[in-house]
């Protein structure tokens, strides 16, 4: 087993599933491609997940007898099943009981889960002294990690083919996160920063079944794994990369989306004037807000706001942050008295927009309407990550 990170690479190769080809099926052009069931290997990756960062104290547990260890190896005491324990920093070292060490290990024994928190998780676990608190790193194999994200990125109900693309890409983006990463306690975090990770609880038999049927299969250009991000829903059309965020990558290219029946699809906020000016603020009481830029699908990417005291211009992401809105894809129209839906007074603001997210790689509602028209994952993750192929991992 692989644990932390290695000096040599532990992919050694990206082995290019066969049978490339073009073909059309009533949509835009997707490559299709035809693979073998992949065969599980025999050695595991590793992936390092930030559970707890910096509190004050937590709770710790084992479903089954765990072995507890120091950073060194040496073995300090063993936790009894289903005991659990109070974690903290005492003196810049991790206490729990009569163990002390700067880093702290819990390893369940057998098939084992620990309890850190408030949640069950497979693999064992780190926990480490901060200048802030304690830190808790789950160590758990790549794909029983995928078997909680999937559970909590899509709802488990949606068709296999979906949950299979879905599958794909989480193992794409954490393993390219993986060999990005320059935090030396862990790869990834588990919110919707990084891919929603929640333990056991977030596992159920369909998101273990499309996990298994792709195990070890990720998106590859050129020989390396992908940042295969992903986002709700576009809103109709996902974006080019550079659009939103800067330099510009080959798979990460604005196409159709098929979104349509997303709940998220279309929406509106409505604010009053002072709601809005206390929300954005510097401005005074605002007056008009104008796009200054916008991407070719329609995000705001700068906004101007006037308002009685001076002007400013705020980026489509701030102003998405300070107004909590789902994306950057939206418009503003100014209702004056009598014009908003419950004919308030004063003048308000109507927010109009369409999805959730940032509108880039993969919209999972969209990939949920392609599987519920007959597309597989294949054709699914083709169509998002344009230029990519998929490939099968090897573990050194």
């Amino acid at each position: 087993m692989k644990s932390g990170r290695s000096s040599s690479s532990w992919l050694t190769s990206l082995k290019p599933l066969a049978g490339l080809g073009k073909i059309a099926l009533g949509l835009p052009v997707f490559w299709a491609i035809a693979i073998a069931q992949p065969a599980f290997a025999n050695e595991q990756v590793e992936l390092r997940v930030a559970i707890k960062e910096d509190v004050s104290q937590l709770k710790v547990g084992s479903s089954t007898n765990a072995i507890v260890r120091d950073d060194s190896g040496q073995v300090l005491g063993q936790i009894a099943a289903m005991d659990g324990f109070s974690a903290q920093v005492n003196g810049g070292n991790i206490a729990i009981g009569n163990w002390r060490a700067s880093r702290i290990w819990i390893e369940p024994t057998g098939d084992g889960l620990v309890w850190i928190g408030d949640r069950w998780y497979r693999g064992r676990t780190l926990l480490a002294a901060t200048p802030k608190g304690v830190t808790a790193v789950n160590y758990v194999d790549l794909e029983k990690y995928l078997y909680s994200v999937l559970g909590g990125e899509m709802p488990p109900s949606w068709p296999l083919e979906a949950l299979k693309a879905q599958a794909v890409a989480a193992r794409s983006y954490a393993l390219h996160q993986r060999e990005k990463t320059r935090n030396e306690l862990f790869d990834v975090g588990d919110t919707t920063a990084w891919q929603v990770y929640q333990g056991v609880e977030d596992e159920y038999t369909s998101t273990q079944q499309a996990v298994n049927e792709t195990a070890g299969q990720v998106l590859a250009y050129e020989g390396r794994v992908i940042e295969a991000v992903f986002h709700s829903s576009s809103g109709g059309h996902t974006e080019n990369v550079e659009d939103i965020w800067t330099q510009p990558l080959p798979y990460l290219r604005a196409v159709p989306d098929f979104d349509q029946e997303a709940p998220v699809y279309q929406w509106e906020k409505t604010f009053t004037q002072d709601e809005l000016s206390n929300r954005i603020g510097g401005v005074g009481t605002i007056r008009s807000m104008t796009p200054e830029r916008k991407t070719p699908q329609g995000r705001v990417v700068t906004m101007r706001i006037i308002g009685d005291a001076g002007q400013k211009v705020v980026s489509g992401n701030a102003l998405r942050s300070a107004l909590d809105l789902r994306s950057t894809l939206f418009e503003v129209r100014t209702l004056n008295a009598g014009q908003s839906k419950d004919n308030a007074g004063g003048v308000r603001f109507q927010i109009s927009g369409r999805g959730f997210g940032h509108g880039l790689g993969m919209s999972q509602y969209g990939a949920n309407g392609l599987a519920r028209r007959g597309y597989n994952y294949q054709q699914i993750l083709l169509h998002y990550y344009k230029n990519a192929s998929l490939a099968r991992i090897q573990v050194e």
